[in-house]
């Protein structure tokens, strides 16, 4: 979201340059930019890195409490969700810039020491600070489509090798957000304010360490929806104002804080029984993936790695599904999983999906809310459990409420749908009223369409085949 305003300007600079006939239009109708403009600063590699160090020194100067105060239990939990995304984001981070091929033995020291974000985010702001001091030749094309006004308009722009190697910063810091908020996080956050509850108290320690995974959640869950509208949208540049981002914060932020409040408060009134909820989530979605790619007979990628074997790229689909699985106890994950694509994620959107998942994810918190106000504890007598139930399910409802209005008027490729929330809505009451259903949805007179519980078909590409010098834009900020 610190990138936007950088955003903006590069697109201005684009259009300076269209003006100023620094711009040349080539034979198809593409117009090539040779983009001379500063390199955009990494904020969201420093972020990520912010987020990781805090995380991590609030979560071991808590256990260092624990320990004194005998809390053997509640340390061994913290130490475990603090160390299983830490260990996570070092090999993520080892696998996506192919470090063990290399001959880099200080940077794999620091990955041992739990300290690989830290030097990451050194190497980046070392080749922002060196980039731009002397002219270097572009090493690639990137080619995109702008959508201005409506109008669809190709574009092409030179990216250097500063550019390039900040990209890979930026792409490899967005996974590694990703871990650490659904797999470190949104698990110490639930286990810390189930601790609090038991203890009755809050620690200044542990509230501070509460405040900080809430941010990494909030932040993981934005990447994670700006990385499913990059990889559904790839050959269009994608570009949020932050308008969009502001929405995407407030629905993602309701939607988590509700999801782990309900969880937090069933089990403080049956313990044992959450187990079974959260287990029964993580297993179903963790072989939903699986049981779509052995219901089509599909084969495992083989471009995941090369050099890996069946097995390894097996171990890397199922620790990849796992993710999958836990963003979805959770939230949204905006994505659906294809293994047998080379990408593994399947482009197409499938709107029904979406509103089975919030459906299902609101009765299941309803239930949660409502089994915790029949067995709940002494310990509310003082809390108007009425009300906060009610809370509870308004805010999952502005959730869904602002989800709708980020799709509709916030979505940076709405111009692209086929119909809007006033059609889907109209349809459903037709169907309803006349019994039967319809033969197909009404036209659209919004030019701001946007979901619908229909398939939509594949984008209309104006740009034909790709030359073999061109490769995808990998410079967009989470």
């Amino acid at each position: 979201m610190c990138e936007v305003s950088v955003e903006q300007q590069q697109e201005q600079e684009i259009a300076d340059l269209e003006q100023q006939d620094g711009s040349s239009m080539t034979g198809n109708g593409v117009i090539l930019v040779v983009n001379h403009s500063r390199v955009r600063p990494p904020f969201s590699v420093v972020l990520a890195t912010l987020l990781y160090c805090a995380e991590f020194i609030s979560a071991a100067w808590l256990c260092s409490v624990y320990r004194k105060s005998h809390d053997v239990a509640w340390m061994s939990f913290t130490i475990v969700f603090m160390l299983l995304p830490a260990v996570l984001i070092q090999l993520t981070l080892t696998f996506i810039h192919r470090d063990l091929g290399r001959d880099r033995p200080l940077v794999l020291f620091l990955h041992l020491l739990l300290l690989g974000p830290v030097i990451r985010c050194f190497e980046a702001l070392l080749v922002y600070f060196k980039a731009g001091k002397q002219e270097e030749p572009y090493v690639t094309i990137s080619r995109k489509i702008s959508l201005k006004k409506g109008q669809r308009m190709p574009i092409e722009w030179e990216i250097g090798q500063s550019e390039r190697n900040l990209a890979a910063h930026r792409n490899a810091f967005k996974r590694t957000a990703v871990i650490q908020a659904f797999l470190g996080s949104t698990p110490q956050l639930t286990l810390q304010l189930y601790a609090s509850i038991q203890e009755k108290y809050f620690l200044p320690t542990r509230l501070a360490l509460m405040i900080i995974t809430l941010i990494s959640i909030t932040y993981g869950a934005l990447v994670c929806s700006v990385l499913a509208i990059q990889i559904r949208y790839d050959d269009y540049k994608v570009q949020l104002r932050p308008l969009a981002y502001l929405c995407m914060i407030v629905w993602r932020g309701l939607e988590i804080a509700v999801r782990i409040t309900a969880l937090v408060l069933f089990s403080s009134a049956l313990t044992h029984w959450v187990i079974l909820v959260v287990g029964a989530n993580l297993l179903f979605f963790f072989f939903l993936p699986w049981g779509e790619f052995w219901a089509k007979k599909g084969s495992l990628t083989e471009n995941v790695e090369k050099n890996f074997s069946k097995l390894g790229t097996t171990v890397v689909l199922c620790m990849f599904t796992l993710l999958y699985a836990c963003i979805n106890i959770f939230c949204w994950s905006a994505v659906q999983l294809d293994l047998s694509h080379r990408e593994l994620i399947e482009r197409k959107q499938h709107w029904e999906r979406l509103a089975m998942y919030y459906f299902g994810r609101f009765l299941e918190n309803f239930l949660l809310v409502a089994l915790w106000y029949f067995f709940k504890s002494d310990f509310y007598e003082y809390v108007c459990a009425p009300l906060l139930c009610v809370q509870l399910l308004v805010c999952y409802s502005m959730a869904v409420l602002f989800m709708l209005i980020f799709y509709q008027f916030c979505h940076p490729c709405r111009r692209l749908f086929k119909h809007n929330i006033h059609d889907g809505l109209h349809w459903i009451c037709c169907r309803s009223g006349s019994g039967r259903e319809t033969g197909r949805m009404p036209s659209s007179y919004s030019t701001a369409a946007t979901m619908v519980l229909v398939s939509e078909g594949p984008l209309e590409h104006l740009v034909g085949q790709r030359d073999a010098g061109i490769v995808d834009d990998m410079m967009e900020a989470a």
